[in-house]
């Protein structure tokens, strides 16, 4: 329970806005329009710049057109082309730093959608100058990082936003309000699933080396991770099956399908993880996972306790069991995914962003509303939040102070599989960062080529592995990356 506690506390922004003050809807909100105090320009649009634009970037930043979009910064311009041309008065760069060099402290907030492993470099850049920053999800690619932005968006007060879109959304209130107000009774296991990968995964290491396009920075694509010859398939939008770049089915699907758990539950660190996978290659996420969080019991809720809770994890194409009491025929995938909550009273389904929640007993109660509703969309909301004071600020729904803590519990699974070889339940101290049972002597490796053949119908099994790691130092760099040299991050405040 201490560290339930402890969790609780360094949560507290977040959930004192999600749960606890939100029991009173219309005193909370009330005259809260009048404290505002925009800042920006004097027309009242935020300055904004946006770096990574040519996938998921594109999409934010037509959300966010009612501001003042000043710059533009994508490694690769052929693939960015069309959003450069629909924002021709914004400026345009290759390298962010150079951006941030020219147009930080001109700017407002800054939107950052590149690959996973260059989110935390860039967003932590932005909120150590003061400026908002919405980042595309998954927040980060490591425990660490995600700790990083926690805490610096609460030294700095900026206003922060997670871009998983179904926070706003009505399905995951719906889900709260139910949970929170005892109608499934308490809930001690929750099943979750995407259909995704629908990237390459389950991939060896290239060992063509093609020119690097004119049109692509290669130098700023890799930032941070360990340099390698530049491949087609690893950019763009393919850096999500490759590990130095991306995490996977799992990093980028649970932080929409996970979040009405972490948020319903109350969730904090994990004490307990395991993770199996298909073939666990050294370069590659693999086809398909599973994982199994354990929560510790927190702190009841004023109408529902909170036990102990499994949380599990399946994704590529695997799918937890359906409930005996569910129709037959209905499909458990709604959206490119799903949630089961197993409560003491009823059972809770939902599918992917939280999206059509129902009872399996066919229940639809009415109760009291005790969750924010969010009026504008994921992307005004940030908007409305940069613009006011930090005082009087209602945190967005998916503000860093929820969405850094849940970002860890997303990638803390990516970790477990990548230390399945250990063979052992992973025991984890959320405060320290750590975990605290791998032996000292523990090694771990993966495998580099499959190597597997047929001939004259004969199969040869022929893998090639990794020289075997020392599983305490290897997983120490999963949960903190050692940059390569150039690329630094603020320290981590108090």
């Amino acid at each position: 329970m201490g560290k339930a506690m402890s969790r609780r506390s360094f949560l507290k922004a977040g959930t004192a806005a999600a749960i606890g003050l939100s029991m009173t809807p219309g005193s909370l909100f009330a005259g809260v329009d009048a404290q505002k105090k925009k800042k920006g320009a004097k027309d009242g649009k935020l300055k904004i710049l946006g770096v990574g634009i040519g996938g998921r970037g594109a999409a934010v930043l037509r959300g966010l057109e009612t501001e003042d979009i000043i710059g533009l910064c994508d490694v690769d311009w052929k693939y960015a082309a069309p959003v450069f041309e629909r924002y021709p008065n914004a400026k345009k760069y290759n390298d962010y730093k150079v951006m941030f060099a020219e147009l930080l402290d001109q700017c407002d907030a800054v939107v950052c959608a590149t690959a996973d492993h260059t989110h935390a470099i860039i967003c932590a850049e932005a909120i150590a100058a003061g400026k908002h920053v919405y980042c595309e999800k998954p927040l980060t690619h490591s425990v660490y990082e995600s700790r990083l932005l926690t805490k610096l968006a609460a030294k700095h007060k900026v206003a922060t936003q997670m871009g998983n879109q179904g926070a706003s959304q009505e399905g995951v209130r719906q889900i709260c309000n139910w949970i929170w107000n005892g109608v499934i009774g308490e809930v001690t296991k929750v099943e979750a699933f995407t259909d995704r990968p629908i990237w390459p995964q389950g991939l060896e290491r290239p060992a063509e080396t093609p020119a690097v396009p004119s049109t692509l920075n290669w130098e700023s694509f890799i930032g941070p991770a360990p340099m390698r010859p530049y491949n087609p398939i690893y950019t763009p939008w393919n850096f999500r099956g490759w590990w130095d770049f991306g995490t996977g089915a799992l990093g980028d699907m649970a932080c929409h399908i996970l979040h009405p758990v972490f948020k319903g539950l109350n969730l904090g660190y994990p004490t307990k993880i395991q993770g199996s996978s298909t073939l666990l290659l050294s370069e590659s996420c693999p086809n398909a996972q599973y994982v199994k969080y354990t929560f510790p019991a927190r702190d009841n809720m004023p109408k529902v306790a909170m036990p102990e809770v499994d949380v599990y994890w399946y994704d590529g194409g695997l799918i937890p069991e359906r409930p005996a009491a569910l129709m037959a025929g209905k499909n458990l995938n709604y959206n490119g995914g799903g949630v089961i909550f197993y409560g003491t009273k009823d059972i809770l389904i939902c599918g992917c962003y939280g999206q059509k929640p129902y009872l399996v007993s066919g229940r639809n109660p009415e109760v009291p509303n005790m969750c924010r509703e969010v009026t504008l969309s994921h992307q005004q909301d940030w908007v409305r939040a940069c613009k006011e004071d930090a005082e009087v600020r209602v945190p967005s729904a998916s503000d860093f102070a929820e969405a850094g803590p849940f970002n860890e519990m997303v990638v803390m699974g990516v970790v477990a599989v990548r230390l399945q070889g250990l063979n052992q339940i992973l025991e984890w101290d959320g405060e320290k960062m750590e975990f605290t049972n791998i032996p000292a002597d523990a090694t771990v490796r993966s495998v580099i080529k499959d190597g597997f053949s047929i001939k004259d119908g004969h199969p040869t099994f022929n893998k090639t592995f990794t020289e075997p790691v020392n599983a305490r130092k290897f997983a120490a760099e999963l949960i903190k990356h050692n940059y390569r040299e150039g690329w630094e991050l603020p320290a981590m405040p108090e």
